[in-house]
């Protein structure tokens, strides 16, 4: 999973859906466990968890705002825009490799 995710490119961003799949995950529970991993992570990773965002293309709510708007700042530091309810362009900025594997 945490491979997956390190592949994403600067500007781009994924879905937990699809690190899921990427990773060989099928099921209705495949997005929430990509997310439990990313959480799992330590703070200090470099690891761009930041490049991993809901279905609807937006940040998932946490139990800390702070959290969330600090993601939305790494994005946009990347170069991604927001839409006004806070949503990313999943047509636009949404990694697609050449190669899953």
């Amino acid at each position: 999973m945490w491979a997956v995710v390190g592949r994403i490119p600067r500007g781009r961003v994924a879905t937990y859906g699809q690190i899921a799949e990427l990773a060989g995950l099928a099921g209705s529970s495949a997005a929430r466990q990509a997310g439990f991993a990313l959480a799992a992570l330590q703070d200090d990773t470099k690891i761009p968890r930041q490049r991993v965002i809901n279905a609807r293309g937006q940040i998932s709510p946490r139990g800390d705002p702070d959290r969330a708007e600090y993601q939305r700042i790494l994005l946009e530091a990347e170069g991604i825009e927001f839409g006004l309810a806070g949503e990313v362009d999943l047509a636009r900025y949404r990694w697609r490799p050449k190669d899953p594997k």
